[in-house]
C-alpha cells in the first residue's frame, strides 16, 4: 500500500526547500505526522525513503503497523520507538526493489513519541530516517536546566535532577556479548534515557566484566578490542555521548606502556593507525576520548619515570602520561594530529573514617591528608590534587579536563561501605572543594543503580544503613 500524504501548498514547498538548503532536512508531512531524513540530503518531495502508518488514524494503545519503504535493500536494519527496539515483523517480504519493512506495535501515548529508523547496524547504526508519533511534546525545557557538576555511575532512569544538568557514567563491554544491559544496543537505550533527562553521558568501555582491558600483548584481543570501539563511534544511536574512557584501575590491569600502545600506538611507527585513538576518530572526528583511571594507593605496578612524590600509583600515572605525549608528538610530526586525549577520568575515593579528619570527617575532601611515610602523597579525597599535579606537569596534557568518576566513602585497604561509613555532609564538602577547581568538570558518585546485585551498599537510589542519608543530601545538593 502507497503511503497517504497530504499535498503541500506552495509556501510550503518554498520553506522547506529552504530548510533543505540551510541545514540538509526535508520535512515532509505525512497523515499529521513528521518525516525527516538524516542523511543531509537534499531531495524532491516523495522521495525515499518512505515511513506511514496503518491504520492512518489509530488512537493511543491500539494496534498499528509502521512501514519503511527504500529504494536500498539496508541489512541489520533496526526500528527504535523512544529509544527502545522494535521487534520488526519477518515474516512480512521485503520485496527485490523498492524495498519494505513493517513493525507491529501499539500507538504509544506518550507525548513527543518518535520513531527511528536505522541500517548497518551490524557496524555501528546508520540513522536514515525519523517519524513524529502522535501529539508532539510540550516545548522543550533542557535548555533552561542549571549544569552541576554533580553526577552518579549508572543513573536511575526515574531519578529527579529538578530540572539540573548532571552527569551519568554508564558502561560497556566489548568482549561480554551475553551481557545485553551492557553490550551496545542496552548503551544506547540508556544513552536515550539520559539525553531525555538533559544529562551529560560519559561511556566507560572496558573489555569484559572480569578484566578491563585487552590482555597484555595480545595484539588480536586488541583489535577487537579496537573495533568494538570504532563500532561504538560510528553508531548514531550514540551521538549523545559527552565522552569515552577507555578502560579503568589501568594499574590493576596493564603496564603503562601496554595501555599507552592501545590508546595512541605508542611505541610504533608514528604512520601506524592501530589505536584506538585514531580508529575512533575516524569514525566520528568530533568525539572526546578520556584516559581511564588509575587506582590510588595501589602498589603492585609503579612505572619507569618517577613523579614529584615517589609512590608507585604516581610514577605509573607520571610514565603513562609522558608515553601518551611522546606519541602524540611524534603522530603530530609526521602530519598525523588529533592523537591525545581530551581529558583524564581521575578516581578520588574518601577516607572519612581516617584518625587525622576525626574532629569533623564530613570535612575530609576539604582538608589535606599527606601521609610523610608515602612522602606527601594524598591519602583521601584529595589525590585528585596529585593527579592534577601530574596532568599539569605534562606539557602535552597541562590544562586538560578532569572528570572524577568514581568517589565515595569506600577504600579498599578499609573495606567498609559507605552503608556504614558516610557521615552526613560528606557530599557537600566534596562538591564544594570540586566547584572551586575549574579544571574539574564532574564529580560522580559510585553508584546511583546497583548493577544486578552488586554494589547495593553503594547506592543512592536503593539505600540502605547511613546511605539513606547521602541520598538524601545528594537530591537536596541538586536542589540548591
Amino acid at each position: 500500500m502507497k503511503p497517504l500524504r497530504r499535498k503541500p501548498g506552495v509556501a510550503v514547498l518554498l520553506l522547506a526547500g529552504l530548510l533543505a538548503l540551510l541545514v540538509g532536512y526535508w520535512l515532509l508531512p505525512i497523515q499529521g505526522q513528521i518525516l525527516i531524513l538524516t542523511d543531509g540530503q537534499t531531495r524532491p518531495v516523495g522521495a525515499w525513503p518512505q515511513l506511514w502508518l496503518e491504520p492512518p488514524a489509530a488512537r493511543p494503545g491500539e494496534p498499528v503497523a509502521l512501514y519503511v519503504r527504500d529504494e536500498q535493500p539496508w541489512a541489520h536494519v533496526k526500528l527504535l520507538v523512544n529509544g527502545r527496539e522494535t521487534q520488526r515483523d519477518g515474516s512480512f517480504p521485503t520485496g527485490s526493489g523498492p524495498w519494505t519493512w513493517r513493525w507491529t506495535m501499539s500507538l504509544p501515548a506518550t507525548p513527543g513519541t518518535e520513531a527511528r529508523f536505522y541500517h548497518s547496524c551490524q557496524t555501528g547504526c546508520i540513522e536514515r530516517a525519523r517519524l513524529a508519533l502522535g501529539e508532539p511534546a510540550p516545548a522543550a525545557t533542557a535548555s533552561a536546566r542549571v549544569p552541576t557538576k554533580l553526577g552518579v555511575v549508572f543513573a536511575d532512569p526515574n531519578r529527579n535532577w529538578h530540572n539540573r544538568s548532571g552527569w551519568t557514567v554508564e558502561l560497556t563491554y566489548a568482549d561480554q556479548p551475553d551481557d545485553v544491559d551492557l553490550s551496545i544496543d542496552g548503551l544506547a537505550q540508556r544513552v536515550f534515557a539520559a539525553e531525555k533527562a538533559s544529562l551529560r553521558v560519559l561511556v566507560r568501555v572496558d573489555w569484559n566484566r572480569s578484566r578491563s582491558l585487552p590482555p597484555e600483548q595480545d595484539e588480536v584481543a586488541l583489535a577487537r578490542f579496537r573495533d568494538y570501539a570504532a563500532r561504538l563511534a560510528r553508531d548514531e544511536r550514540l551521538r549523545g555521548v559527552y565522552a569515552y574512557i577507555i578502560g579503568s584501575d589501568l594499574n590493576r590491569q596493564a603496564t603503562p606502556e601496554w595501555y599507552a600502545r592501545l590508546f595512541n600506538g605508542y611505541g610504533l611507527p608514528a604512520e601506524r593507525n592501530d589505536n584506538l585513538v585514531q580508529a575512533m576518530r575516524a569514525a566520528n572526528p568530533n568525539l572526546r576520548l578520556l584516559v581511564g583511571t588509575v587506582t590510588p594507593w595501589v602498589t603492585e605496578r609503579s612505572g619507569a619515570l618517577q613523579a614529584q612524590i615517589d609512590q608507585p600509583w604516581l610514577n605509573y600515572f607520571a610514565t603513562l602520561l609522558a608515553h601518551l605525549g611522546q606519541s602524540a608528538n611524534g603522530k603530530a610530526t609526521a602530519n598525523m594530529p588529533f592523537a591525545m586525549a581530551d581529558g583524564f577520568a581521575l578516581q578520588a575515593p574518601g577516607r572519612p573514617a581516617d584518625p587525622t579528619v576525626a574532629d569533623a570527617p564530613a570535612t575530609e575532601p576539604s582538608r589535606d591528608m599527606q601521609r610523610p611515610e608515602w612522602g606527601g602523597a594524598q591519602a583521601g579525597f584529595r589525590v585528585y590534587r596529585d593527579w592534577l599535579a601530574i596532568i599539569n606537569g605534562n606539557q602535552a596534557s597541562a590544562g586538560l579536563p578532569v572528570y572524577i568518576t568514581s568517589t565515595n566513602t569506600f577504600t579498599a585497604n578499609v573495606s567498609t561501605p559507605p552503608a556504614q561509613n558516610y557521615p552526613p555532609g560528606w557530599l557537600s564538602s566534596a562538591l564544594a572543594e570540586v566547584n572551586g577547581q575549574r579544571q574539574v568538570q564532574a564529580l560522580c558518585w559510585f553508584v546511583d543503580t546497583p548493577l544486578g546485585n552488586r554494589w547495593g551498599e553503594f547506592s543512592l537510589q536503593r539505600p540502605m544503613g547511613r546511605m539513606n542519608e547521602a541520598a538524601a543530601e545528594f537530591d537536596r545538593l541538586l536542589q540548591r
